[in-house]
């Protein structure tokens, strides 16, 4: 019996399922897995954890194979980093370190072309061509890009408030939507609390926003209308020339359940050049693609 271990590890959480000679024996949800330069330790802790949930749900001990696919692992640096770390966890006899982008690919396409875009506590488009090359816009991380993702709502619901706060910008109820999210019931709390504030926790606050949203305050949905905006521009970006390509979304912002995801399909459908995939999208489950594709560890 092959045991094989799939995980998608994210900014906000990361989720791990095992398959026994193919069939899906336990899957879990744990805590964030996206790995950062210099703390791939705490990323590793987590998806030790999670695996290991998913393990005792299968009934297992160990897997076989394991296949981590783990946002911020773009660069070879991070993934050794990740990689070391997770070897010290025991939990496989074989490790694969990737790259989330390249699960949600496999998981939507397999090896064919096609774009995936995913929005989660971060943002990233990458396209693939029918000749194997790939092309990507964003995910450079909550200083320098991710527009669109769960950090960016969060925090640009804190500056919407903060300028509601002082009169620079319209009433809004955000406050009331995002300081429970984070235990603050005063502006001045929740100021106080931004200040230490970590990616992953300024993104807990993205459903405050979309909250906002639905009763109807306006700046919060300028926030998310501006969030579509930016994830279809990453797309954009990715076209391939010619047009005529499907792009799968994924991620907690636009998966088959996320907040955003009318709002990013509806822009999508106005390109005539893209189709949208219909289908299921399960992430993890790209790691079994990835293994029958023989991707190296």
């Amino acid at each position: 019996m092959t045991i094989v271990i799939g995980v998608d590890a994210g900014g906000t959480s990361s989720t791990a399922a095992v398959w026994q000679d193919g069939v899906e024996a336990g899957r879990a949800t744990g805590g964030a897995g996206a790995v950062r330069p210099t703390r791939a330790m705490a990323a590793a802790s987590n998806i030790a954890d999670t695996v290991r949930l998913a393990l005792t749900k299968a009934g297992a001990l160990q897997g076989d194979i394991l296949v981590v696919g783990a946002a911020g692992a773009g660069r070879e640096e991070e993934r050794n980093e990740l990689r070391t770390a997770l070897r010290m966890h025991h939990l496989a006899e074989r490790l694969i370190v990737t790259t989330d982008v390249e699960l949600a690919l496999a998981a939507a396409f397999g090896s064919g072309p096609g774009i995936i875009l995913i929005a989660g506590t971060g943002s990233i488009a990458v396209a693939r061509t029918a000749d194997g090359s790939v092309s990507r816009a964003g995910g450079f991380g909550w200083q320098m890009g991710d527009e669109g993702g769960g950090y960016w709502i969060g925090r640009m619901g804190l500056q919407a408030l903060s300028r509601s706060s002082d009169g620079r910008g319209g009433a809004t109820v955000l406050l009331e939507t995002m300081g429970p999210i984070v235990r603050c019931g005063t502006f001045q709390e929740l100021v106080r609390w931004s200040v230490t504030a970590t990616p992953s926790e300024v993104a807990a606050l993205a459903p405050g926003v979309v909250a906002a949203a639905a009763r109807g305050d306006q700046m919060a949905a300028a926030i998310l209308d501006r969030a579509a905006d930016e994830l279809v521009g990453l797309v954009r970006a990715v076209m391939p020339e010619g047009g005529g390509a499907t792009v799968a979304l994924s991620g907690g912002l636009i998966g088959a359940e996320g907040p955003l995801r009318e709002r990013v399909a509806g822009r999508l459908t106005e390109l005539d050049w893209l189709q949208i995939h219909s289908g299921p999208l399960d992430p993890v489950e790209g790691a079994l693609g990835l293994v029958k594709g023989g991707t190296s560890s």
